[in-house]
């Protein structure tokens, strides 16, 4: 199948590495990828914020730009969320869009992952991919627990795998949530990362760089020693 790759704006813009390190992960597995340069943001931001009529040209361009293919991937749960939730406005034709890690395990490729990655690793379960995407199980739901990215990164050599005392609370993020509640924000995002600490952990990972990057600010404004890493970095260095 050929793979249309969406990578969201902050991700382009701050995080390039793990846009290469999605597109090489996805080249190793065999996948046809194309990253189409037309595209821009899906309109998530503007949406979050209350302003859905002015989505409208962004979604439409989404459409266009990916509806020659028949599968799209992103390292992002939060745009695939939106996205996903907006199919049905702007008439896709027969897209699915997938989170990467929910591709990966829809897939069974995970034997294919051959990776060593030798430190302690705790797991930032975002609220738009946990309860969202469906990527989890949250705990107040009584069911048995279950996590995708969870199921990807216990196939990694040497890796430990830490669980912080609360394992889905909210980073603080939120978009503009962070912005018009910076102090709330901040308060949450210590937190989510005293518990990672307290735990043991040397890197925190997760589905979303948005609330990667959220607690990364924090941690450099700390000077604290702790690594913050999209999965796919840990899945294909680069």
């Amino acid at each position: 199948m050929k793979i249309g790759l969406f990578i969201p704006c902050y991700v382009n813009q701050y995080y390039p590495k793990v846009a290469i390190a999605t597109y090489k992960l996805l080249q190793k597995l065999g996948y046809d990828v194309e990253y189409p340069t037309e595209q821009t943001c899906c309109g998530q931001p503007l949406g979050n914020a209350g302003y859905e009529r002015y989505t409208l040209d962004a979604q439409r361009h989404f459409k266009n730009t990916f509806e020659k293919y028949e599968i799209v991937v992103a390292p992002s749960a939060s745009c695939v969320l939106f996205a996903k939730e907006h199919k049905d406005l702007i008439q896709y034709q027969k897209q699915e869009i997938f989170e990467l890690s929910d591709f990966l395990v829809s897939q069974g490729v995970l034997k294919k992952l051959k990776v060593t990655f030798s430190k302690k690793v705790g797991i930032l379960q975002s609220c738009h991919g946990l309860r969202g995407l469906k990527l989890g199980s949250p705990t107040e739901l009584i069911e048995t627990r279950k996590s995708k990215i969870f199921e990807i990164l216990k196939t990694i050599k040497d890796i430990k795998l830490v669980e912080p005392d609360r394992p889905d609370d909210c980073c603080g993020f939120g978009g503009t949530f962070s912005i018009k509640e910076a102090d709330l924000s901040v308060k949450m995002g210590q937190d989510r990362i005293d518990d990672f600490i307290k735990n043991g952990a040397e890197v925190v990972t997760g589905t979303d760089v948005s609330c990667l990057m959220h607690l990364e600010g924090i941690i450099k404004k700390r000077k604290l020693r702790l690594e913050v890493k999209h999965f796919s970095e840990i899945l294909m260095p680069i």
